[in-house]
């Protein structure tokens, strides 16, 4: 069976580096999935949810805010994210207090546009964040992910 060498790191750190059998990938365009022998490939990566199957066909979540991918010669996909943790790395409570402060700054009758565009990534980012950890608790204990409106 062929495999991708796959990588994806952050400005603070490499998130998780290994061989791996395919990936999907949130992308400006929507939602691609890499498999081994891809063609050549740049693209800009949106908030959101990536998935992989590693060597054994086990699925990996992770939530990333943002960044660019990269396909080389079909057997190598390399990812720099702005943001990026895997599933069991994130915790709901603390995701639903961002959410939530990110929520009241765009609910503001006065912010400037700088302030608001924050506010906006920052909600795309928690909200990424929040659907890969409640489907991460949702596995771990047998319990359908809750729902919000907002989602």
């Amino acid at each position: 069976m062929a495999y991708i060498d796959f990588e994806i790191t952050t400005p603070e750190r490499a998130v998780f580096k290994q061989k791996i059998r395919q990936v999907s990938i949130p992308t400006s365009g929507g939602e691609i999935t890499l498999l081994p022998g891809h063609v050549p490939l740049v693209a800009p990566i949106e908030a959101g949810e990536i998935r992989l199957l590693d060597e054994n066909g086990a699925e990996i979540l992770m939530a990333v805010s943002g960044g660019f991918v990269t396909v080389h010669g079909g057997d190598r996909v390399v990812i720099l994210a702005d943001t990026a943790e895997r599933a069991e790395e994130l915790e709901i409570e603390a995701i639903e207090a961002a959410k939530r402060r990110a929520e009241e700054i765009l609910k503001e009758k006065i912010v400037d546009e700088e302030r608001f565009a924050d506010a906006a990534a920052h909600l795309a980012r928690e909200l990424a964040r929040l659907k890969v950890a409640r489907k991460h608790r949702a596995r771990k204990t047998g319990v359908l992910p809750e729902a919000t409106e907002q989602e």
